[in-house]
């Protein structure tokens, strides 16, 4: 079936994507194949009608777009809007530690995961990596120890008999992988090709001293690169376990990081194959850091998007808030779908359903950014599409979590809708998605890139 197709194409891209610098690259390399010019935030840019573009900031953000074939700067933009982050697991500046033997690795929590089912999981490494070339240039490489390296291993119910009715551990001291034993450990001591004066650790002993000298040796050796060139790295801790379809017919897809590169995939794949508006603009919009607040240099509450946009607008005055007037926004984070044993904590009506379509996200005190009239356009768009459409709102009795929506809706006075796929099992280390709602998303991302300028004529609000 053609949607499993995309499902599998979807699952290939989470297991490629292991860090957000892994998800921004392969949507890079896939835009640039479709024939997407990149750019460079630093450059001057000569945007032309019936082009695409790329640009990334920080490796780990990402944003490109189509003009139409009659593009004039202050055309209206079609956006979506995602985030490449998700909780997990980051390796700490110093991260070296041993007990009773075992080497382990210090970790923060990153974002609001749910840290117990991290616990016995194969392990494995990824992030980016800068170091130092021949010529003295410091250069950002891509790393992925795709191995099972790591594990925190539970407490044996022999010596804790409430394991299974009061899992309770100190995030500081017992959520801690063990990534061999000492006895065991390789020294670079050890090895005359890995050996450098004592004069050089004035430029590696901050990571040689601060890190396990085995990881340090593994990341050079996969990198192709002496340890003496590490300068620095940013590194999180992934389930190497692969993604996968599962289920009786393959109706579902289990593995990690669903929140939320089900929308950059979507997204991506999507906007390579749109065609915007004669004058209109297609574009997506991918940010880092939306799992800690997206308060950073290339997360959502960033110049990021606002700097973009204005380079798409003309120099008269006004020209950049009419563009925004006629743009909209389609926020894109994935949705609770019901789970079907713990229906006590979903709305009675509002309870979306794995592979039944994109949720639309409503909530009354602006949480998301949804109103009447988005509804309106993305059910017109839905339509044309064919893609079956739910709505979702939470429990008066139950918090709601956030998007990107609001906030960029608010900073830019952009129309906003924001909407999901559904899933189960959010923020855990593996999630579980609907194979059947990945084409879904794809086609009303697509319908919408392609068909906003027509479809938002139609509705009428001053």
């Amino acid at each position: 079936m053609s949607d499993l197709k995309a499902a599998q194409r979807f699952v290939d891209y989470v297991n490629a994507s292991p860090s957000p610098y892994h998800a921004v690259h392969n949507v890079k390399s896939l835009l640039v194949k479709k024939g997407f010019q990149v750019l460079k935030e630093k450059d001057s840019w000569d945007i032309q009608p019936d082009s695409s573009y790329v640009v990334t900031r920080n490796g780990s953000s990402l944003i490109a777009f189509s003009t139409g074939t009659d593009y004039k700067p202050g055309n209206p933009v079609a956006i979506i809007g995602a985030h490449t982050d998700s909780p997990c697991l980051r390796i700490k500046p110093i991260s070296k530690k041993s007990n009773q033997g075992f080497i382990e690795i210090g970790v923060e929590t990153y974002g609001g995961l749910i840290a117990h089912s991290w616990f016995d999981r194969d392990l494995s490494v990824a992030g980016r990596v800068y170091i130092r070339d021949e010529a003295g240039n410091y250069v950002p490489k891509l790393l992925h120890l795709n191995k099972p390296l790591m594990r925190i291993p539970t407490l044996a119910i022999h010596l804790n008999r409430d394991a299974n009715t009061k899992f309770e551990f100190n995030r500081e001291t017992e959520l801690l992988p063990i990534a061999g034993q000492e006895d065991f450990g390789h020294s670079c001591k050890d090895d005359p090709a890995l050996q450098f004066p004592e004069e050089a650790f004035n430029a590696v002993k901050h990571v040689v001293e601060r890190h396990n000298e085995s990881l340090v040796t593994l990341i050079a050796k996969e990198l192709g690169v002496e340890p003496k060139q590490i300068e620095d790295f940013e590194l999180v801790l992934g389930d190497y376990q692969p993604a996968t379809l599962g289920g009786l017919h393959d109706e579902f897809i289990f593995g990690p990081r669903q929140d939320n590169l089900t929308s950059c995939f979507a997204a991506a794949e999507a906007l390579a194959d749109a065609h915007p508006a004669n004058d209109g603009v297609a574009m997506i919009s991918l940010f880092d850091h939306e799992e800690i607040g997206s308060v950073s240099a290339q997360g959502a509450d960033s110049s990021f998007l606002p700097d973009v946009l204005s380079r798409l607008a003309a120099n008269e005055s006004g020209d950049f808030p009419r563009m925004c007037n006629r743009s909209f926004l389609l926020s894109s984070d994935q949705a609770h779908g019901v789970h079907p044993n713990y229906e006590r904590f979903y709305e009675k009506v509002n309870k979306p359903e794995v592979n039944k379509g994109p949720v639309i996200k409503i909530n009354a005190n602006q949480r998301y950014a949804t109103n009447s009239r988005g509804i309106v356009l993305i059910k017109a768009v839905a339509n044309a599409a064919r893609v079956p459409l739910q709505l979702f709102v939470v429990r008066n009795d139950s918090p709601c979590g956030s998007t990107i929506g609001p906030m960029l809706s608010a900073k830019l006075g952009i129309r906003t809708l924001d909407l999901g796929n559904p899933q189960l099992s959010m923020h855990s280390i593996r999630e579980t998605g609907g194979s059947h709602d990945i084409e879904r998303l794809t086609s009303l991302f697509n319908g919408f890139l392609s068909n906003y300028v027509k479809e938002d004529a139609k509705i009428e609000c001053d």
